[in-house]
């Protein structure tokens, strides 16, 4: 048998003469031709492996079922045919097994080998069987000529069937089906085997674990006159898929429920504090003193907040302001901000102290009957035309900061705790004597507050801002823009500035 035989052939193919000793027993064995597709597990292939010696190249065989059954088939002069075959050889230092089945069949005191790998196969298969597996994806065919039909393993899984009940038929398949997804299904069959249409449809089958949503990849095969004889499809469970998908779209829709609502909410909240404030920037005279006005509701989300402001001439012809701030946001802070609003200044006009006012206001939140109690900060003051005085009380709030001969200070806050946090508040009063010149400013946190600054450093910002322009040019509104952090939301900005004058208007 020579080389140019063996180049005529598929497979692995080795021809093995014996080599002997001086005793005639085989030591080893020569490889003296080699088949095109021969190949061993270090990867040599045809005319590579010519040469080469067995032990030589394959040391461990040396013992083995393989090494006997090489001199059966030598000494008998039958074919031998080897169990599966495993062979370990050490290839770039990483230990590689391999498995064989193995055919020797003598041929004149030579032997004709032939190797049959088995590992690549397996392995194959073995992905195969995991892709299946992960991806929930199992093949069936149909020969409709022998009424045969074969699944794969994951196809039982899908359908939660034993596999000693063997492959469902297509007759059977419908039994299985919500009768809601007969008709669709049906007609996707009689397309497939009445006219040889591939079909890709989603159902659903009922199984002892629940519903299932399954999806059919078809095609047929048909022979010369036409006739469907064959079917081959996949089954795919995707009833994972259609939770997620099911449990996205219900997650989707309540967030545009809740965000409609927040946004109803937002407008019915603007449109409410826009009815109860005047104009977010302006200019007005009030028992004699002259007082500038910059409001800026937040614009940050679907949050409103709950800074407010009110400034009346009482009718004993003293005048009335307050700036307040109703912690937290939304429709709960705009009618808490109301109330207060409304009940301060009803209660000013009855001639009812300051401290009175926020004793009450006090009460009125923690009473509000709500769930979570409300707090707020205000700051009030009532000013005298004749005396010039003006006194004023706080709950809680930043103290206001004067402006005299060009230079700016706190006023010194009495006593007050914010609104709504104890039902042993005491309030006091504060007096001060307002000059021709002076300048005094009532403000909410968000006209100073940064993020991560420190409540003292924010105050002496607004010093900072306050006194780097003289009187005659200084600008209320480019004082809040002066003292906005580029970049950042800013929470509802409310600043009052009050000086002395003479003319008669209330806001």
């Amino acid at each position: 048998m020579t080389q140019e035989f063996l180049d005529a052939l598929s497979g692995s193919v080795t021809l093995l003469t014996p080599v002997r000793g001086r005793g005639g027993n085989v030591e080893d064995y020569r490889i003296d031709a080699a088949s095109p597709e021969a190949v061993d597990i270090a990867g040599r292939t045809g005319k590579e492996l010519v040469g080469l010696r067995v032990l030589e190249a394959y040391p461990t065989v040396l013992g083995t079922e393989l090494w006997d059954g090489y001199r059966s088939a030598l000494e008998t002069g039958t074919v031998w045919t080897g169990a599966p075959f495993e062979y370990e050889e050490i290839v770039a230092g990483i230990p590689r097994l391999s498995r064989f089945q193995i055919r020797a069949a003598p041929s004149g005191g030579r032997l004709v080998v032939s190797w049959e790998r088995l590992d690549a196969g397996e392995r194959e298969q073995h992905r195969n069987t995991v892709m299946q597996r992960l991806s929930n994806l199992g093949w069936a065919d149909w020969d409709l000529l022998t009424d045969t039909i074969t699944w794969s393993e994951q196809v039982y899984t899908i359908f939660g069937r034993h596999p000693d009940e063997g492959p469902m038929t297509l007759e059977e398949l419908p039994r299985h089906l919500p009768a809601e997804d007969l008709p669709a299904l049906g007609a996707n069959v009689q397309r497939l085997l009445g006219d040889g249409q591939p079909i890709d449809h989603a159902f659903r089958i009922l199984t002892p674990a629940g519903v299932r949503h399954l999806r059919i990849v078809a095609e047929a095969e048909r022979d010369a006159e036409g006739n469907t004889v064959e079917v081959h499809g996949f089954f795919q469970d995707t009833t994972a898929t259609r939770n997620i998908e099911h449990e996205l779209l219900e997650r989707q829709l309540a967030d545009t429920a809740q965000r409609s609502q927040l946004n109803a909410e937002r407008d019915l909240a603007a449109r409410l504090r826009h009815a109860l404030l005047p104009l977010p920037q302006q200019s007005l005279h009030v028992a004699d003193v002259h007082i500038d006005v910059v409001y800026q509701p937040a614009h940050q989300g679907l949050n409103v907040g709950g800074d407010w402001y009110s400034a009346i001439e009482l009718p004993d012809g003293s005048l009335f302001v307050v700036v307040g701030d109703v912690a937290g946001h939304g429709m709960d802070s705009v009618g808490t901000m109301a109330q207060l609003r409304f009940t301060a200044k009803g209660m000013a006009v009855t001639g009812t102290p300051l401290t009175g006012i926020l004793g009450r206001l006090n009460l009125l939140l923690l009473h509000s009957g709500d769930s979570l109690t409300a707090t707020a900060t205000v700051i009030m003051a009532r000013y005298q035309p004749d005396t010039r005085t003006l006194t004023w009380a706080r709950a809680g709030h930043l103290p206001p900061l004067l402006v005299r001969d060009g230079r700016a200070c706190y006023l010194d806050p009495p006593d007050g705790v914010l609104l709504g946090a104890t039902h042993d508040a005491r309030y006091t009063e504060a007096t001060l004597a307002l000059g021709d010149s002076d300048e005094l400013f009532l403000y909410t946190d968000g006209l100073i507050e940064k993020p991560g600054e420190d409540l003292g450093a924010s105050l002496s910002r607004l010093v900072a801002a306050v006194t780097a322009t003289p009187a005659s040019h200084r600008d209320l509104g480019d004082l809040v823009t002066a003292l906005g952090v580029p970049g950042e939301p800013r929470d509802d900005v409310c600043v009052l500035r009050i000086t002395a004058s003479r003319s008669s208007e209330q806001l």
